[in-house]
């Protein structure tokens, strides 16, 4: 069974969800994605739950509204991005980069 992720068709069936309403929200539920350069990426509103996204690139990412819930987040780079509204309950952000990121709201245990 091939379970790799075409990041990239994701990512523009989530951009085509957000603008007109068309494509699908990005559903990358334990997903690996250790070490990815997300950076830049508008996830808001995605499902990132259980995902594996340490070391990951995520500096400048808009995540507002994102469930990362259980997400692997240790050493993954959020400088400047935007978590408001994110589910972070269970999300391991050990070692994680948080400069200048926008965390308004989040939800966590």
């Amino acid at each position: 069974m091939d379970t790799t992720i075409d990041l990239a068709r994701v990512l523009d069936s989530h951009r085509q969800w957000m603008e007109r309403g068309e494509g699908d929200r990005a559903d990358l539920h334990g997903a690996d994605l250790s070490g990815s350069d997300l950076s830049g990426a508008n996830l808001s509103g995605a499902d990132l739950s259980d995902a594996d996204l340490h070391g990951a690139d995520l500096s400048d990412a808009i995540l507002s509204g994102a469930d990362l819930s259980g997400a692997d987040l240790h050493g993954a780079d959020l400088s400047d991005a935007d978590l408001s509204g994110a589910d972070l309950s269970g999300a391991d952000l050990s070692d994680a980069i948080l400069n200048n990121s926008t965390l308004l709201g989040l939800l966590s245990e």
